[in-house]
């Protein structure tokens, strides 16, 4: 008979030839086969489960053999969400449930319309588009006010797009349906000039109007009842409205001095005054403030309190008195008469207004420092303020201006995740203005402009399609708002497209975290679980942002996360190497991660969703597995059925076989003695007796790492001479081909046995 140490060491000089030659076993072939053509077919844990064949199969590949039975244990496993820590199969001790669960797709875990990484985008991009529309509120005032000192003519002006959309901006004219020729008439004209084109051709319309103004108003004060009332007031609103329209045009020949043919005058398109007031206009028709509003409110007070005399003029001059309440962050509670008192206030006098009030609001006391006016409330014109306290006052005004709209932004951030939880499909984001707006506003889209129709076609878009609807309008914010949702093609939400799934990263960052903290006791084992932490976690939220495979293999701290969690040292590979396994065609047997001699590297590659060209894509799917977790089943069972087949001929390889492949998931003594194989290698190899077992369970434990370091289970050096000692011992022991191995073995089928928690569990139900 051939010895146990040559029979093991025959099969695991070339692991990967015996597994390929256990592979071509007819049995194991004719189970692959039935497997691969239809797992793809199965819908439903029940369909699953109703098929043994397909079941079993799973379940030997992932040393669950002896649960095979327990189908109601098994089905809370298999629809467990994996991204809860508290599921079921997280909460098992025995990882070997958490991992059959990832390996299959019966619980879509994650599902959501927005991942916390993508609604933190998404607010970020609120707040920078913010940002940016008030930079180019700012920089299109700069640019219209230079560039009116350059033109020639009124085409140079609306033929360039930004100054003709400045232009319409200030006077409320649509720049998709506008007659180029009124606008080059309106612009040349001289209102003063009857013969204008503007008075003209717009006059006899204004007067037309006019007279039907003065007709219904005329009618409305002869009317005595109340229905002949409102029907003419409508009237009147109307006739008021189109005059308003005709109006905006005179105002707009107003603001500049283009000669009658077009051309600039010699004293150029604008005046300083005319400029001024296009710039007003455009800031007053922004949705929001901005420096440039800032600016140019600071600039009209500055001008406009070096001729005020007394505090009336500030009452009567809306942008003043709101600048002033706004400087001192005075709310809409304090009236003008309080204003008043605290400007007249004699601050000598400790009993005058600002000095009583200023103590509970020291903005008063301030405001009232701020201004010279004497107690009846006039002051010498130029005087209301030096130049010093116009610092003081603009400076508060820059502190304060934006504030009510910093915080209306807060609020809709917080009503936008606060209504997010409710989103499930297209038509709750369509139906959820505080959602749908502030999405579309964060994209620097205007939510009027866009209908739902068009939007339910865009966010059902399929971005990996070049041809789908979004990738056919060639606005990178569609692509933008398309890639913050988690839409599909009927309009539900589903799992986020990233990097790896939400099961995936969870049983990665475990993995991990066992790695890094094996063996460790005390204050090693405290701090090696607290940079674990740090590491999963910094895992977790990349993964999620991850865009494509050159990203991921750069960041030193993700490679090292997903190779220590398959055993691998990130040491002895490089980034090309990486690279070109985790672009593999999986279904390639000539792929390159197909070809490496350990299959670890085509499993971890079915692990991420990334292409051929490195990009994010789907994960390639067969049914309710992908690609990756179903080559990674038929390795498990091709292991499993190695070891089972060497055990018909020598129990001693299998045993050697199953220590080698569980010595890289042993973390203390007690999974050996909680491991009926494991333990029989144990006393075999230190020739200790089967009386051992009867010692107290922390005694044993104690005799495992005396003997048997658990340290060691590191090294494979040091695991390959525990086997080789293994094997010849096993030889001495064993005389015969029978041994109590063999029952051990077959009770746990090559797996861990069934640990206490699944125990308990099972007599729970």
């Amino acid at each position: 008979m051939v010895s146990t140490y040559l029979s093991y060491n025959m099969v695991t000089r070339d692991l990967q030839t015996s597994l390929k030659r256990v592979a071509n076993d007819s049995q194991v072939a004719a189970n692959r086969k039935y497997y691969e053509e239809n797992i793809g077919k199965v819908k439903t844990v029940d369909d699953f489960m109703g098929d043994y064949r397909l079941y079993s199969y799973a379940m030997k590949a992932y040393g669950l053999e002896d649960m095979t039975y327990a189908k109601a244990f098994m089905q809370k496993v298999l629809e467990s969400d994996l991204s809860d820590q508290n599921s079921f199969a997280n909460k098992l001790t025995d990882s070997r449930y958490r991992d059959f669960a990832q390996a299959f797709n019966f619980k879509e875990s994650g599902a959501t319309a927005q991942t916390s990484v993508q609604t933190d985008t998404m607010l970020g991009l609120y707040t920078q588009t913010m940002a940016d529309q008030g930079d180019a509120v700012t920089t299109d005032s700069k640019y219209f006010s230079s560039m009116m000192d350059q033109i020639g003519n009124v085409n140079d002006l609306l033929n360039d797009d930004r100054l003709r959309q400045y232009l319409f901006k200030s006077y409320g004219i649509d720049d998709n349906y506008y007659s180029r020729d009124l606008i080059t008439g309106v612009l040349s004209s001289d209102t003063s000039d009857p013969n204008s084109y503007i008075n003209k051709t717009l006059g006899p319309q204004k007067d037309a109007v006019n007279a039907q103004l003065q007709d219904a108003q005329t009618r409305y004060n002869a009317a005595t009842n109340a229905t002949d009332q409102a029907n003419i007031n409508a009237e009147i609103q109307l006739y008021s409205g189109q005059l308003a329209s005709l109006q905006k045009y005179y105002d707009m020949a107003d603001a500049f001095q283009f000669n009658a043919d077009g051309s600039v005058p010699a004293g150029g398109a604008q005046t300083a005054a005319q400029k001024v007031t296009i710039n007003d206009l455009y800031l007053s028709k922004q949705d929001r403030l901005s420096t440039a509003t800032a600016l140019n409110e600071t600039a009209y007070f500055k001008q406009q309190m070096s001729k005020v005399t007394g505090i009336g003029a500030i009452f009567a001059d809306d942008r003043l008195y709101s600048y002033i309440k706004t400087a001192f962050n005075q709310g809409p509670g304090v009236t003008s008469d309080m204003i008043a008192s605290i400007l007249k206030s004699d601050l000598s006098d400790p009993n005058s207004y600002a000095n009583v009030n200023g103590k509970a609001d020291p903005n008063i006391l301030a405001m009232a420092k701020a201004f010279n006016f004497r107690t009846d409330g006039t002051v010498d014109a130029g005087q209301a303020v030096t130049d010093a306290q116009l610092d003081t006052i603009s400076n508060g005004y820059y502190s304060f201006y934006n504030d009510n709209q910093d915080a209306a932004d807060d609020k809709a951030a917080q009503l936008y995740k606060t209504a997010l939880a409710d989103v499930k499909s297209v038509d709750t984001f369509l139906s959820t203005a505080n959602v749908r707006d502030f999405a579309l506003k964060a994209i620097g889209v205007d939510p009027t402009t866009v209908s739902n129709f068009e939007l339910r076609k865009i966010l059902t878009s399929d971005l990996s399609d070049k041809n789908s609807y979004v990738n056919t309008l060639g606005d990178d914010r569609y692509v933008t708002l398309v890639k913050a949702f988690n839409f599909n093609s009927s309009g539900d939400v589903s799992t986020p497209l990233t990097a790896q799934s939400t099961g995936v990263i969870t049983a990665i960052g475990s993995d991990y975290t066992i790695q890094k903290t094996r063996f460790l006791t005390g204050t090693d084992l405290d701090k090696a679980k607290s940079d674990a932490s740090t590491e999963v976690g910094y895992y977790s939220e990349q993964m999620q942002k991850i865009q494509n495979v050159t990203d991921f293999v750069n960041d030193d701290r993700l490679v090292n996360v997903l190779l220590t969690s398959y055993g691998i040292d990130p040491k002895s590979v490089t980034k090309d190497f990486l690279k070109q396994v985790f672009t593999s065609d999986l279904n390639s047997s000539s792929s390159f991660a197909n070809q490496q001699t350990n299959s670890v590297w085509a499993e971890m590659r079915g692990s991420l969703n990334f292409d051929a060209s490195g990009n994010l894509s789907k994960a390639d799917s067969v049914g309710i597995q992908t690609k990756g977790k179903l080559l990674e089943t038929e390795n498990k069972y091709n292991r499993q059925s190695l070891e089972e087949i060497q055990g018909e001929a020598n129990n001693g390889v299998r045993l050697a076989l199953y220590f080698e492949r569980m010595s890289k998931t042993i973390t203390s003594a007690y999974d050996i003695l909680a491991d009926g194989a494991l333990a029989e290698f144990f006393r075999v190899t230190f020739q200790l007796p089967d009386s051992i077992g009867s010692l107290n369970v922390d005694k044993q434990a104690e005799l495992v790492q005396k003997y048997m370091p658990m340290e060691d289970m590191k090294d494979p050096d040091k695991v390959k001479k525990l086997i080789n000692k293994f094997t010849a011992l096993y030889d001495m022991q064993n005389s015969s081909a029978s041994s109590s191995a063999l029952s051990i073995l077959n009770g746990s089928a090559g797996s861990s046995g069934i640990s206490s928690d699944t125990l308990a569990a099972l007599n729970a139900r």
